[in-house]
Formats: structure tokens, C-alpha cells, sequence
């Protein structure tokens, strides 16, 4: 459920936008799980924008070797 925003926004405009979009039983922890997961998201793209990423090609020979 990772959500991309087109517009700075605030944390708190992030976060609210994601409960907002949870069911009305999610429980504290699915709220906790999804703010992590976007977390992860956008730290992931950032790094990915700043060129500290590997090719699929790359990616796929180091597999190789840890599942090997």
C-alpha cells in the first residue's frame, strides 16, 4: 500500500493520508506496519535517486552466489 506523493507534503499529511486509507479495524500495529513499509519505500527510492543502486544483472550474480 505504499503511496507516491507528487507534492511535498508533511509527515503528518503522509501518515494521515495513509490511515486514512486503511480499513476501520486496522489495529495499531497495521497502522505501524504500513508507516514502516512507506518508511522504507521512500528511503529506498532516495537512495535509488542518488545513484546507490545495482543493476538487475548484478543483483541477480549476487543471488546466485547466496543461494548457491
Amino acid at each position: 500500500m505504499p503511496v507516491e506523493w507528487s507534492v511535498k507534503m508533511t509527515t503528518k499529511q503522509k501518515a494521515v493520508e495513509i490511515i486514512s486509507k486503511m480499513p476501520d479495524n486496522a489495529t495499531v500495529g497495521d497502522i505501524m506496519l504500513q508507516l514502516y513499509v512507506q518508511l522504507k519505500v521512500e528511503r529506498g527510492v532516495r537512495q535509488l535517486d542518488q545513484g546507490c543502486g545495482m543493476s538487475h544483472a548484478a543483483m541477480k550474480k549476487r543471488l546466485a552466489k547466496w543461494l548457491a
